[in-house]
């Protein structure tokens, strides 16, 4: 678990291509092996924090374009004609 303590140390002006990078380093150490086992723990949990880190600016970024004006004009349904012509069914 991610101490809360320690999330604006991790995440103070990190941005995601350098937390993406870092996590890249410490799976590839772990992948590797030959650490001891508290310099597992440790990288384990650095990986987790930045992880966490990686999917909050992702999810921030999906926010930013969702509430743009473009995606709000996106998602405005455009009202298509029912069987048989836009006056609804045939011999309505």
């Amino acid at each position: 678990m991610t101490d809360p303590d320690r999330e604006p140390a991790v995440s103070a002006g990190v941005t995601y291509e350098v937390a993406r990078a870092e996590l890249e380093d410490v799976v590839r150490r772990l992948e590797a092996g030959g650490c001891a086992l508290e310099e597992s723990l440790a990288l384990w949990e650095r990986g987790e924090e930045l992880a966490a880190l990686c999917q909050n600016l992702l999810d921030g970024a999906r926010a930013r374009l969702a509430a743009s004006p473009a995606a709000r004009a996106a998602a405005v349904p455009v009202p298509q004609p029912g069987p048989g012509g836009p006056s609804g069914p045939a011999g309505a």
